[in-house]
């Protein structure tokens, strides 16, 4: 049965049982009820997508040379469209520039924890981010928490907005597997918040936050993105949320447990979460 089916089922004035219970019950994201299909611009689309791309290649890329990326590729464009877009992807060179993970200047930023630091065990740290997918007439968003150590993907979710729920919704999901010493972000709105950060100091784990415009201090969910996107994405050519929420499922279980790293002496991610918390 196909999500769209799935979605069929859903009651959404149910007295019995909830819209989470609802979605539970059939496996889908809470996230995804609300979604509606995004209808951007075409060329919009194309330039968000040589964004997408351009960034995943160099994420130590700003605003200045993907300008110039563009332009060489003769788009008539000028910088501030430029960052405007980059806002739309939720991504940010080495300096800081206009983006939507810009934080709430009202919220609270921790200070990053990482410097240094030798990880030699699951749960040690975790962290999340978010990144933009495309689609053959628009885009999503996905969140994904991942621990440092194994590379395993604890939990991930989809949503068509940036906003604060479904991050909060794989937060929540990976907790089943444990609870981490250090749980690390960046300082997007999503983030900062008291939703967010409450969450996580109520359950005694230690904040930590990329510096501003480091978008490599997060490198191992970098290099996740990279994967998902090369071995997954772009391969794949998703046509809406539905097959792209699917197609991620089969990703991400291929991933943990069958994927093998070089980093990880050759084991899948999988191999070294599980033996290593025993």
């Amino acid at each position: 049965m196909s999500e769209d089916e799935r979605w069929s089922w859903i009651d959404p004035g149910s007295k019995r049982l909830s819209l989470t219970g609802q979605c539970e019950l059939l496996d889908l994201a809470r996230s995804s009820w609300y979604y509606r299909p995004v209808a951007p611009d075409a060329a919009e689309i194309e330039l968000l997508n040589l964004l997408d791309e351009e960034y995943t290649r160099r994420p130590f890329y700003g605003s200045r040379k993907l300008l110039v990326y563009l332009r060489g590729l003769g788009h008539d464009i000028n910088r501030k469209r430029v960052q405007r877009l980059m806002g739309i992807l939720g991504i940010s060179g080495i300096t800081p520039s206009p983006n939507t993970s810009k934080r709430n200047q009202a919220h609270k930023v921790y200070p990053y924890l990482l410097t240094g630091v030798v990880i030699e065990r699951p749960d040690q740290v975790w962290s999340t981010d978010i990144t933009y997918i495309r689609l053959a007439h628009g885009f999503a968003y996905l969140v994904a928490v991942i621990d440092w150590h194994s590379r395993y993907v604890l939990a991930w979710r989809l949503s068509n907005s940036l906003e604060t729920q479904f991050c909060l919704e794989a937060l929540e999901a990976s907790l089943k597997y444990g609870t981490p010493d250090i749980f690390n972000t960046d300082q997007g709105v999503q983030f900062t918040s008291e939703e967010f950060t409450g969450f996580l100091k109520g359950q005694q784990i230690q904040i930590s936050m990329d510096s501003k415009g480091r978008a490599l201090d997060n490198i191992f969910v970098e290099r996740l993105w990279r994967s998902v996107k090369y071995e997954d994405i772009y391969l794949k050519g998703y046509q809406t949320m539905s097959e792209a929420y699917d197609g991620l499922k089969a990703y991400f279980l291929f991933y943990n447990n069958e994927r093998y790293h070089q980093s990880l002496g050759y084991k899948t991610p999988r191999e070294v979460y599980h033996c290593g918390q025993h």
